[in-house]
């Protein structure tokens, strides 16, 4: 069947075959208020259409695992009565056309999903990736992007305690922007389910306006191309003083058992939990658009049923209740109606005045949206990419090398970032940015979780398979530097277009890589995102898996950090060091200008023993720091073990630049007191895991054997790669 007029589906992001199974699951043409919530709901973003049939095969289930994927995030009970809420999220394609209002909102969005669980938000991660700094719109990104976490986040009262800031030319035009939080569920843990029949719908929060209408269809599930700076109007605006406001509201809501479930206004509007809660609860709703309040009076039915307006949640209340919950909102000055109730019907059912706008199966909304076995190939150019030399000749400036790596934006201090975040904020940040993992002291107990994101892309586009599971044991060691037992992951699935066979084998390559090495470190998949078409004028970014890591730390004051302690302490490398690790590494792209190879090989069974004696190692007081040496290699990770403490080391041998700068698994750079050096070897050979001394801490130079360079000299370096990137023009 062919139509001469496809725009209103097509304009909507849907396909002819959409259009036609919408057109037979409702026995009719559908209206248009019905084909704009269809077209969000059977967005990518909101559907999952491509990605649905692999995230089934990831291990979801654990002892620790309350809540599981399908809810506003995942649950882990770390201690008897004790859980926490745990979900990351991206907003990539926003980001890109309005830095700004794109990662505040960003914010806002995952903090609404912590909170429909009825948890506390207490810690924010932001995993972010950037193209060049070379250019001045990246340039404008990166300030944007920062601006608008750090607006966000301090305004409402959440820190930021970690993160990752990533420069690759892939992310250029395709700016990545994911943001995880963690939450704390103080009273009892809720549901996003619509039970019970004539319970009323309370939406309260800011006001439904144009903002961000088509986010999820039009934005969010399409390549970018040179229209998509005029997508603006399609990037919500976000009010961080409603969104602190909502916080206390909602949490008081929850606290005095006023609320039977709610859920979040993001993506899809209204017609998102509208949908979802009804289809889990097998209950229908009835929706009044005059109830709701706008902010644009001539908003058309279908604007306010797709409109993305930030800081709005929608609450399922008990008849008997609404009048409490109508104070609650007022107590805290945000405005609260009644506009819909719950049903038999099965239906969504939305009315203006007596005119039935849209009558749909709830199912068809939230569950029934296509779902695609995308077709997908290992790509030639992959093979040729591996075989060719990753550039392992040794360097003629050895010393020269090494300052050139630290000095890239990769590896180079991030504080200009997270000095403009509050990460102290509750006092409960044990470790905050620039360590290895956040540790956060937990408000009730003596207990503590450690959070990370992790995740190579380069790795990934030399091996997605392999880069997804070393991105996965990366999150869990650093996770265990700290001393913390990893628990559960989070993930956020950054790729190009689907529709592409080479695309799609990397996404699905990967996602079999964290689930093997999930399974392998018991560390189930508790939910996530999956961020597909990012890719500006038919060029991808490489994929992107970032998995955010949560462990359990049961003495908060048994943490390591990654410092030097004390001068005269014993420097020891725990674990393997290959020659050959040097495929998609730092020292290959910055003092050889190549991404090839093959990513370093990863050993599960090494990797559980090393985690191991990192636990026992802490738990017993032996460690006096620990840093996991990934993106630069050993003589990275002993420099930031020395620019953490202000102190310099001297090694007791001299190593090949292969050694120095191989990015090997499954090691940690470690030190101890020397009078204990004894037993944290007999501790090693316990775990099985290979334990060689390196060096000691002290003196003013960071001393590596083959080279030298001054201690202020590394620490200029450091400190001012960024800030002196960044000070260039601004204008573009």
């Amino acid at each position: 069947m062919t139509r001469t007029d496809p725009a209103p589906y097509r304009a909507l992001g849907l396909t002819e075959e959409e259009f036609e199974a919408i057109e037979h699951r409702l026995g009719r043409e559908p209206t248009h208020t019905e084909l704009a919530m269809f077209s969000v709901m059977w967005s990518e973003h909101c559907s999952y259409k491509s990605s649905r049939v692999h995230l089934r095969n990831l291990p979801t289930d654990g002892p620790e695992i309350l809540v599981g994927p399908g809810e506003g995030a995942g649950v882990i009970e770390v201690a008897p009565g004790i859980a926490v809420a745990w979900k990351i999220e991206s907003h990539n394609h926003p980001s890109f056309v309005e830095p700004f209002n794109g990662a505040a909102t960003g914010i806002g969005g995952i903090v609404r999903d912590i909170l429909s669980m009825g948890a506390r938000p207490i810690a924010l991660l932001d995993p972010l990736r950037f193209g060049p700094l070379d250019d001045a719109r990246t340039r404008y990104i990166v300030e944007e992007v920062v601006h608008g976490i750090s607006a966000y986040g301090n305004s409402i009262g959440v820190p930021t305690v970690g993160g990752e800031a990533v420069f690759e030319e892939c992310y250029a035009e395709n700016p990545l922007v994911n943001v995880a939080c963690l939450g704390v569920i103080e009273d009892r843990l809720m549901h996003g389910r619509a039970e019970g029949p004539g319970n009323a719908g309370v939406l309260f929060g800011s006001s439904t306006g144009r903002d961000g209408i088509g986010g999820a269809s039009v934005l969010a599930s399409a390549e970018f191309d040179e229209t998509s700076l005029e997508k603006r109007p399609s990037v919500q605006v976000g009010d961080p003083f409603s969104e602190k406001l909502l916080i206390e509201a909602s949490l008081e809501l929850v606290r005095r058992g006023l609320v039977v479930g709610f859920q979040d206004l993001g993506a899809g509007g209204i017609s998102c939990p509208a949908s979802e809660m009804t289809s889990k609860a097998g209950t229908g709703m009835k929706v009044w658009l005059d109830r709701i309040h706008l902010r644009e009076a001539d908003m058309e039915p279908f604007e306010v049923m797709i409109s993305e307006s930030q800081e709005r949640m929608l609450a399922v209340v008990e008849p008997d209740d609404v009048e409490a919950v109508l104070d609650v909102c007022a107590k805290w000055g945000l405005e609260a109606r009644v506009v819909s109730e719950v049903t038999k019907s099965g239906r969504l059912e939305v009315l203006k005045g007596d005119e039935l706008i849209a009558d749909v199966p709830a199912e068809a909304l939230a569950e029934e949206g296509p779902v695609y076995e995308r077709r997908f190939e290992r790509p030639s150019w992959i093979d040729e990419l591996q075989v060719a030399t990753s550039g392992d000749d040794p360097p003629e400036d050895l010393a020269g090398a090494f300052l050139s790596v630290l000095r890239s934006p990769n590896v180079s201090s991030k504080r200009w970032i997270w000095e403009q975040y509050d990460h102290m904020l509750f006092l409960g940040t044990v470790q905050g940015p620039g360590a290895d993992a956040a540790v956060i002291r937990l408000p009730k107990g003596d207990v503590a979780v450690a959070l990370t994101t992790d995740g190579n892309g380069r790795y990934c586009y030399l091996d997605p398979y392999e880069g997804a599971r070393l991105a996965v044991a990366e999150a869990a060691r650093n996770v265990a530097c700290t001393g913390a037992r990893p628990v559960a992951i989070t993930n956020c699935l950054n790729f190009g277009n689907p529709e592409k066979s080479d695309v799609m084998w990397q996404f699905v390559e990967a996602v079999r890589g964290i689930g093997d090495a999930c399974s392998a470190l018991g560390t189930p998949v508790t939910g996530g995102n999956v961020s597909f078409y990012n890719e500006t004028k038919g060029r991808a970014i490489y994929p992107t898996p970032i998995i955010g890591m949560l462990g359990i730390l049961e003495r908060p004051s048994a943490s390591v950090g990654l410092g030097f302690r004390s001068e005269g302490d014993v420097i020891m490398t725990a674990g393997a060091t290959s020659p050959d690790d040097l495929g998609g590494s730092e020292y290959a792209k910055v003092v050889n200008g190549v991404v090839a190879g093959k990513p370093p090989g990863l050993d599960l069974d090494a990797e559980r023993a090393l985690i191991g004696f990192l636990q026992e190692g802490a738990a017993s007081g032996l460690l006096h720091s620990a840093h996991d040496p990934s993106l630069g290699g050993l003589v990275i990770a002993i420099a930031e073990s020395g620019l953490a403490s202000d102190l310099g080391f001297e090694l007791e041998a001299s190593f090949d630049h292969r050694i120095l700068f191989s990015e090997s698994p499954s090691r940690a750079v470690v030190t101890c007191a020397p009078e204990r050096e004894v037993e944290l070897e007999g501790l090693a050979e316990r775990h099985g895991v290979p334990l060689a001394r390196t060096g000691l801490v002290g003196g003013d130079r960071f001393d590596f054997g083959s080279f030298s360079v001054a201690k202020t000299e590394a620490t200029d370096v450091f400190e001012n790669a960024l800030p002196e990137r960044l000070a260039a023009s601004m204008s573009l």
